[in-house]
C-alpha cells in the first residue's frame, strides 16, 4: 500500500536550511503533520522557514535545539513515524577553519538521530548524504559504489555519518535510506553556494569573483531533490540502500557563469579570485551522477532542466537581493 501523507507525523531536522525548508513546505502540502527541528539561536530565527508562506508555516510545529543534544533530538522524534535528517554544518570552506564543530555536528548529531529513531521505533529514516563524499570522480558517471574520499573535513564528517547510518541498518535493522544529493540549487539558497554567488554578482556588479573555473558539477533543482527525499520515504523494500539524486548532466563552472551572465543580460566580467581557491588536494574536480538506481527503485527522475531552474532562481534572487551581501565571500 502506498504511503499516505495525510496526518503522518514527520520530523525534519535541519528544517531551517535550504533543502529542509522546501521539504517542509512540500510535506505540509501533502497533508503531513510536520515537526521542524531548527538550530536554536537567541533571535528565535527559524532560518529559511521564515520565507515559507505564512499559512504554510502556521501548520508547522517549530522546535529549536541542537542536533548535538541527545535529549533534544530524542524528544523531537517522539511520536513521529518518519524522520528526515538534514541537520548538518554544510560549508566546505567553513570546515577548513572549524573542523571540530563540523565533525561533532555531522557525526555525533547523526548518531543522536539514529539513537532516537531506534528508541522510538520509527518506520523510516531518510538520512542525507552529499556527493562530496565521493571526492574527485575516479570514473564517471558516479555510481553509489564509487570509493568514498574525504578531501575536506566536511566530506570526511559526512562519510562518517553515512557509515553510522549503514551500521545501524546492519546491526539493529533500523529502516534507514540514504539519499545523496548532487549540488542542489534554487530559490532561498545562500551565497555560500556557487549559483547564488554568480547570480547575485551578475545582477549587481560589473565583475564576478569566483574560484576554480574548471571544476565540473551536476546541478539539480531543489524541487527535484525534494521529490527524491519524498520518494525515498515512500518506496518499499529500499531500507539500507543509498541513492544518488543528480541529473546525470555536468557543466564546467566557468561555462555555468557564462550561462548565467547570458540569462541576466548584463555585461559582466569573470575574475578568478585567489581567496576563493581551495587547497589543491581538497578541491573536488568533477562530480557527475549516475541516477539509474533512483530511477529504478524510487521511480525518481529530475524534471527541471538547468536552464529552467536558473531562470526561476534568477527571478527569485532579483526579488530578494536585499537578503544577500553581494560580492562578499561567504563560507
Amino acid at each position: 500500500m502506498a504511503l499516505k501523507w495525510i496526518d503522518q507525523n514527520v520530523l525534519v531536522t535541519g528544517a531551517g536550511g535550504f533543502i529542509g525548508s522546501h521539504l517542509v513546505e512540500q510535506l505540509i502540502k501533502r497533508g503531513a503533520k510536520v515537526r521542524a527541528f531548527v538550530h536554536y539561536n537567541s533571535r528565535g530565527d527559524a532560518g529559511l522557514l521564515r520565507l515559507v508562506p505564512p499559512k504554510t508555516l502556521a501548520r508547522v510545529e517549530l522546535v529549536a535545539g541542537d542536533v548535538r543534544d541527545q535529549r533534544a533530538i530524542r524528544e523531537a522524534a517522539a511520536g513521529c513515524s518518519i524522520v528526515f535528517h538534514l541537520g548538518a554544518v554544510i560549508s566546505i570552506p567553513y570546515s577548513y577553519r572549524h573542523p571540530f564543530e563540523v565533525a561533532e555536528t555531522n557525526f555525533m548529531g547523526t548518531l543522536n538521530v539514529l539513537m532516537a529513531c531506534l528508541d522510538h521505533k520509527i518506520t523510516r529514516l531518510i538520512h542525507t548524504s552529499t556527493s562530496e563524499v565521493y571526492g574527485t570522480a575516479r570514473q564517471v558517471p558516479i555510481t553509489e559504489d564509487h570509493p568514498l574520499q574525504g578531501q575536506s573535513p566536511y566530506s570526511a564528517s559526512k562519510i562518517g555519518a553515512d557509515k553510522l547510518a549503514e551500521s545501524f541498518y546492519c546491526t539493529y535493522g533500523l529502516p534507514v535510506v540514504t539519499v545523496r544529493p548532487f549540488n542542489t540549487f534554487g530559490p532561498r539558497q545562500s551565497a555560500r553556494a556557487v549559483i547564488p554567488t554568480i547570480i547575485t554578482q551578475a545582477l549587481a556588479n560589473s565583475t564576478i569573483h569566483l574560484g576554480n573555473l574548471d571544476t565540473k558539477r551536476d546541478f539539480t533543482y531543489v524541487s527535484d531533490t525534494v521529490d527524491g527525499f519524498i520518494k525515498a520515504a515512500e518506496a518499499r523494500n529500499v531500507e539500507g540502500k543509498t541513492f544518488n539524486l543528480g541529473t546525470g548532466v555536468e557543466i564546467r563552472i566557468g561555462d555555468l557563469a557564462k550561462k548565467i551572465i547570458q540569462q541576466t543580460s548584463r555585461p559582466v566580467k569573470i575574475i578568478v579570485d585567489p581567496v576563493r581557491l581551495r587547497p589543491e588536494k581538497s578541491e573536488v574536480l568533477q562530480l557527475l551522477a549516475d541516477n539509474s538506481l533512483a530511477k529504478q527503485l524510487l521511480a525518481w527522475q529530475p524534471e527541471i532542466s538547468l536552464e529552467h531552474g536558473l531562470e526561476q532562481t534568477i527571478d527569485w534572487i532579483k526579488n530578494h537581493l536585499d537578503l544577500y551581501k553581494v560580492g562578499k565571500y561567504e563560507f
